[in-house]
């Protein structure tokens, strides 16, 4: 690829580059700060490192582009790369998500039941 064109892949590495720089920085500072646990912060700095890897390897993406089907266009390949690096984090959290209602929902009918037990035996006023 040659003009223009290169110009605009190159300044679109660029900012993926600044961007997954930024992500990492970011999910590092997060899970510092203890906001985020460590079991999560290894989807998204793994996704980070994946796209600062496609985004310093120009020869890469022209290749995954032409295995992909999309002949010359290395940015149509990174943007389904993101896209799909992306829709796998989310898909993972979403799970996650899911089990986590699950659990609660069997906490709270346990609770309920305990309150339920303790309250037919009659131990309504003793301490705990």
């Amino acid at each position: 690829m040659e003009g223009p064109g290169r110009l605009t892949v190159d300044r679109l590495l660029h900012i993926l580059t600044i961007s997954a720089v930024a992500l990492i920085a970011l999910t590092l500072g997060t899970l510092r700060r203890d906001h985020i646990r460590v079991e999560y912060s290894v989807s998204w700095l793994a996704g980070a490192v994946v796209l600062l890897g496609l985004s310093r390897s120009r020869g890469a993406l022209e290749e995954l582009s032409v295995i992909m089907g999309l002949g010359s266009s290395p940015p149509l390949a990174l943007a389904l790369v993101v896209g799909g690096v992306f829709v796998i984090i989310f898909f993972r959290f979403t799970v996650i998500i899911s089990k986590l209602r699950d659990d609660n929902v069997a906490l709270a009918q346990r609770v309920a039941a305990l309150e339920y037990y303790r309250k037919n035996r009659g131990d309504e006023g003793a301490a705990t």
